[in-house]
């Protein structure tokens, strides 16, 4: 079941979104968190470190599993997926840092890395897992295919996606062409999924992820036939939506 939720003032997207999560981590203080990164959720761990501050939730006793990482970079790279979460959000809460996952961008054997960061997630489910959607209909770095892989794989990342993310590179040039990403059956697995989606840059592929044909050709569709979605828009990303 899909909920939308739109939210007509920027600056309540982030307090929105981090009601959700805190209200889990007060009810469930050691929950599972799926992290995503990119613009999207920025606001939402501003929020969190927020309510973390005030004294209302902790941290202490959460595992966070993130959804990617970039092959090649190093943790301390600015741009790795690693020191985007230290910086937003783990350095400035409560949390075991042991009980942070992200997948290890330098691993020798990429395929190796996938299958031991499989092996960890195996041993949780996802109590809630926070998502953006790409331009293409990409949720982690789950691109458009005939065929998506269910558990973390490596991909090749689509011209189109590294553009969007040359933002955070010097260049183009610069951004890896493949990363380690949580497959869609992984994703499918928890409880209940957060879909953050803000700019109207966005308002096409969303509409079309939520109320178009459930294909592997728009990765995001295939969360139609989840239990348990709640969809976060911003108004110029639900403009579609009436």
């Amino acid at each position: 079941m899909v909920n939308l939720v739109k939210v007509s003032k920027q600056e309540d997207f982030g307090k929105v979104a981090a009601y959700i999560v805190s209200s889990l981590v007060q009810t469930s203080p050691r929950a599972v968190l799926g992290l995503a990164t990119g613009g999207t959720p920025v606001d939402l761990y501003k929020e969190l470190i927020n309510i973390f501050n005030q004294g209302v939730i902790s941290f202490s006793k959460v595992k966070t599993f993130n959804l990617d990482e970039y092959v090649g970079l190093p943790a301390d790279h600015p741009a790795s997926y690693r020191a985007f979460m230290n910086k937003h959000l783990f350095d400035h809460i409560d949390i075991d840092m042991n009980n942070t996952h992200v997948p290890n961008g330098q691993a020798a054997n990429p395929d190796q890395e996938c299958s031991r960061y499989d092996a960890m997630l195996s041993e949780s489910v996802i109590d809630l897992q926070v998502l953006g959607i790409g331009h293409n209909g990409h949720i982690g770095f789950n691109e458009p295919a005939d065929q998506l892989m269910p558990g973390t794989h490596v991909v090749d990342l689509l011209p189109e996606t590294r553009e969007a993310n040359a933002r955070y590179f010097q260049s183009v040039d610069e951004v890896p062409a493949q990363a380690i990403t949580m497959g869609v059956g992984t994703i499918m697995k928890s409880r209940q999924i957060l879909l953050m989606v803000r700019g109207a840059d966005k308002a096409e592929i969303i509409h079309r992820a939520l109320t178009g044909p459930i294909t592997t050709l728009c990765p995001a569709s295939l969360l139609q036939l989840h239990p348990n979605v709640t969809v976060l828009m911003d108004g110029e990303a639900g403009r579609l939506f009436g």
